[in-house]
């Protein structure tokens, strides 16, 4: 049966937009190279040339498997590549802080080396497969250029752990074995969270009326609504510029007119030099007659800021910059395969927690920190899209930021739960609150180095990626945030809390009992 093609998204970017988002996008990969390279050293010291090796042997093989897929260089790409950059230095982070905190118990170098790899594979396997999860999801659900983001992250990931865990501890041996040793102290980390003793259990209450107050606010935003992205709206939508700066409302007002309703008319770069307008004008039909009387339509509306003489081709030509398309029917399925991915991702990872640590408070404390999270950034990006100088909309990209936020956030509470659960296994005789307590300020370096790398690789993305992932740069920005906070003041606490008859606790006897069975 004959069965006619119909284009159901469409995208067309000019030569000159496409520059601009390549040039963005490799100076925000060059700085964030240089700053975490640089990081690495005056934190770790000598040690930090082993993160850094990694770290260039990662970004090496995941060009080069993207070369050999064929992949095409898209600005979510080289977004994912940004994000690599801050993530693939977190397994050395965590090794490296196992291993100063075995030094700081008088080991050995040697000694140190051995059991802060050995101790820190659980946890850095833990947190790099959480994030993978919600990768591989993102990977199935996500269409277009979020696909590529997806794939980027995944390779990234998987490089991290063979970087990260096999090619550092090689070069580390290969020293040691010569009667060398890294230096992993300078300065500076030798002082920071030393005597870190912070009652975070304590201050728990405080905590959750924190986290009531998002609640409230993450359930308003729906009712307060949000600015939904072409992907998810649907509608034809075209980047324009001009050669003066023009009022945003008063083309607004003339787009209304000729297209017998009001389009939405957004700023590029924060200048109205350039605009983005996206309008439903009979969006059901896809053909190319309707598709010139949309264009025609628009050069109407815009006619009188250009100058004299302008006519529709030149304007194509000249002005029109870029331009999608998105049928009803594609961004159904959109918005529909966003929510399922959401979903998904959350039962995935409260299942994995469930399988892993064996217990259900485990489960349940990160999937109150994960749903934090989320509504902390809904919020944002309900109440704040009129105030911020750039688009707060939820789209594609938004999804995979928040697929990413949910990953990274696992990330940092599998690292304290694998910590908790250590001290509960080692029983030396201390109540609940303390071990939880000490598992934090423990891990606090760690935490914060980690979430420290990836804002700032995040940071760079915002400032200098340019418009087309700056949405998306911001929300993780506030997951990091937000994901920093709520592993350690949302999801630990309710380990205790909802503990009640001391199952933590008797994880030592079971792990004793274990041991001293006989072996047949």
């Amino acid at each position: 049966m004959p069965a006619p093609a119909k284009i159901v998204q469409e995208q067309i970017v000019g030569p000159t937009l496409g520059a601009e988002s390549i040039a963005a996008g490799a100076k925000s990969f060059a700085i964030s190279f240089a700053v975490i390279f640089v990081l690495m050293l005056v934190y770790y010291n000598t040690g930090g040339w082993v993160a850094n090796i990694a770290l260039i042997l990662n970004l090496l093989f995941t060009v080069g498997i993207l070369a050999s897929l064929g992949a095409t260089l898209t600005m979510p790409g080289i977004a994912g590549l940004v994000l690599t950059i801050g993530m693939a230095v977190d397994t050395n982070v965590i090794i490296f802080e196992r291993i100063k905190d075995e030094l700081s118990h008088g080991r050995s170098y040697q000694d140190a080396v051995k059991h802060g790899y050995q101790r820190s594979l659980a946890p850095v396997l833990d947190g790099h497969i959480t994030s993978l999860l919600t990768a591989i999801i993102l990977f199935y659900f996500g269409l277009g250029p979020v696909l590529g983001f997806a794939t980027t992250q995944i390779i990234g990931l998987l490089l991290s752990l063979f970087c990260g865990i096999l090619v550092s501890r090689m070069i580390t041996d290969f020293w040691t074995n010569k009667k060398r040793h890294f230096e992993y102290f300078t300065p500076l980390s030798r002082k920071i969270f030393k005597h870190a003793n912070y009652d975070f259990v304590g201050k728990r209450k405080i905590a959750y009326v924190i986290s009531g107050v998002v609640l409230v606010l993450g359930v308003a935003s729906f009712f307060n609504g949000f600015d939904h992205g072409i992907d998810f709206a649907g509608g034809r939508s075209y980047t324009v510029r001009f050669d003066k700066e023009v009022n945003r409302e008063e083309v607004r007002a003339e787009l209304a007119k000729v297209f017998e309703a009001e389009p939405f008319v957004k700023t590029i770069g924060g200048s109205t030099h350039q605009l983005n307008i996206t309008t439903s004008y009979r969006i059901e039909d896809q053909s190319l007659t309707v598709d010139r009387e949309v264009s025609e339509k628009l050069f109407e509306g815009l006619k009188p800021n250009y100058p004299a003489g302008t006519t529709y081709e030149s304007f194509l030509n000249k002005y029109v910059v870029g331009s999608q398309t998105v049928s009803p029917t594609i961004s159904d399925d959109l918005r529909q395969g966003a929510i399922k991915a959401t979903i998904f991702s959350i039962v995935v990872i409260f299942l994995y927690i469930l399988l892993r640590f064996s217990k259900w408070q485990y489960s349940l404390g990160t999937i109150v920190a994960l749903l934090h999270d989320v509504f902390v950034t809904l919020a944002v990006f309900s109440f704040l899209r009129n105030v911020v100088p750039f688009p707060l909309e939820i789209d594609q990209h938004f999804i995979a930021a928040i697929l990413t936020v949910i990953g990274f956030s696992m990330n940092d509470t599998v690292i304290v739960f694998d910590r908790i659960r250590e001290y509960f296994r080692e029983g030396k005789g201390l109540d609940r609150n303390t071990t939880v307590n000490r598992a934090i300020n423990v891990t606090l370096s760690r935490t914060i180095m980690t979430s420290f790398t990836v804002f700032l690789t995040i940071l760079i993305l915002f400032v200098f990626g340019g418009e087309a992932t700056r949405g998306f740069a911001f929300a993780m920005l506030i997951g990091v945030i937000t994901g920093t906070y709520s592993s350690i003041f949302v999801a630990a606490p309710i380990l205790v809390d909802f503990d009640k008859n001391n199952q933590l606790s008797n994880e030592s006897r079971v792990v004793e009992v274990k041991e001293k069975a006989p072996k047949l």
